[in-house]
């Protein structure tokens, strides 16, 4: 089974930010493998299901992102599966906009909601899809930029790489992590 967690705040006022990129994910993929997440317990909204023989976890934890390492530890303490069965869908300051990566496992990049998870599991030995969202111009800090939404001009990128994520994900449930690492997966063309 796999456990498949996007990072994100639960407030409706959070719904269109940076920081929500991994939930935006999720409802992607909630749709795509119809696997509807009804299910409010374990600090998570969650639902289970099943793709390409393979059963399927999606969860958006409600603990905001900063403190997701309690869901994650509770959903997959529930499930009783380790480290090895957890996909970490997030954005990224340090990637340019719409660049996707996925690891095997590594530091937490200074991502909060990262740092929280390897915490709450003591590893960094989980898989995690970091996309770019870029750094802020100008003088504004990196906290008011991952939680003010995406300009007009960003979102056929940002579009663009949703599609491509949940591309990325099926082909983790489908042939595994080695398989999908080793793709190469880019964003658009310039905006």
């Amino acid at each position: 089974m796999l456990v498949i967690v996007g990072l994100g705040n639960p407030e409706k006022r959070y719904e269109n930010t940076r920081h929500n990129l991994g939930y935006m994910i999720i409802d992607r993929l909630e749709e795509e493998l119809n696997i509807p997440l009804s299910i409010n317990s374990f600090e998570s909204l969650w639902g289970a299901g099943e793709f390409n023989g393979q059963g399927i976890v999606l969860v958006k934890p409600l603990t905001y992102v900063n403190a997701s390492g309690r869901a994650v530890r509770n959903i997959l303490k529930h499930f009783q599966l380790s480290e090895e069965n957890l996909l970490v869908i997030c954005d990224d300051l340090d990637l340019p906009l719409g660049k996707i990566r996925l690891r095997k496992k590594g530091g937490s990049g200074g991502h909060n909601g990262l740092n929280s998870i390897i915490e709450k599991l003591g590893t960094e030995n989980f898989c995690r899809l970091r996309i770019g969202i870029g750094r802020p111009r100008g003088k504004q800090s990196p906290a008011n930029f991952v939680l003010s939404p995406f300009t007009r001009r960003e979102w056929a990128k940002i579009e663009f790489i949703l599609n491509q994520a949940v591309e990325v994900i099926k082909l983790i449930v489908g042939d595994g992590f080695e398989k999908a690492i080793s793709q190469s997966f880019s964003s658009n063309p310039k905006l």
